[in-house]
């Protein structure tokens, strides 16, 4: 799947599993203002399994500094669609996650924030084509502005952002299950797990029906759970 696909489908699996998963797993119902900002940064996570993609759409995120990072994921995880394409990766984000909000405090989450603006407007396109100057520089001002914002309703250990990171990469293979490649779930075995939906990335199909579809979808969820005026 393309990046803005990714983007999209953790943008609407968040929304539509915050009123319920939440309250199951961390015994805490999400406010309005939380499945926002949880919806958000979890289209944003939805991209971090393609960090080992070092010509991926999230490549020159940050210019250099993401291009080297995504070479040095590449080069750990074995390649694209590898380690960080698995059951292990959840994992291992989740609990990482959880690690550097627990005992990072506000810095680690602020700093996690804007890694994920930063990922979610470069998959969404909102920035300048291509990868110079005007496009990464862009994303870091978005990004930055973005977190900005944030900061001022986010706590500075929010319990909701290791399961949006997961539930972001678990979008993620999802998607790339429905493809041909499909997605070695259970690294370090081989094996890849696909049903075919999707027979080429960037189709018709998945560019004009299904991204359409998730949006629509995710903001009606928005709209029932966090935008209506009955919801505050």
């Amino acid at each position: 799947m393309m990046g803005h696909s990714h983007a999209v489908s953790g943008a609407l699996l968040f929304a539509a599993t915050a009123p319920y998963l939440p309250p199951l797993v961390m015994h805490h119902h999400l406010s309005p203002q939380e499945i926002l900002m949880g919806t958000v940064l979890c289209a944003g996570a939805a991209l971090l399994p393609d960090l080992d993609h070092h010509d991926g759409t999230i490549a020159n995120f940050l210019g250099p500094v993401s291009k080297l990072l995504c070479r040095f994921v590449a080069w750990i995880s074995g390649g694209h669609r590898h380690a960080t394409h698995s059951i292990f990766f959840i994992a291992f984000m989740t609990l990482g996650t959880w690690a550097g909000v627990s005992y990072g405090g506000r810095w680690f989450t602020l700093c996690m924030t804007f890694f994920l603006l930063a990922m979610a407007v470069r998959a969404l396109n909102l920035c300048p084509p291509g990868h110079g100057f005007s496009a990464w520089g862009t994303i870091v001002a978005m990004a930055l502005i973005g977190t900005g914002v944030i900061a001022k309703f986010i706590p500075s250990a929010p319990g909701w952002l290791p399961y949006a990171v997961g539930l972001g990469c678990l979008a993620h293979l999802l998607g790339d299950s429905i493809t041909k490649q499909g997605a070695p779930w259970l690294w370090p075995l081989r094996t890849r797990y696909e049903i075919v939906v999707i027979k080429s990335s960037g189709n018709r199909l998945e560019t004009e029906i299904l991204v359409p579809i998730m949006g629509i979808a995710t903001v009606a969820l928005l709209w029932f759970t966090a935008l209506s005026p009955n919801t505050f």
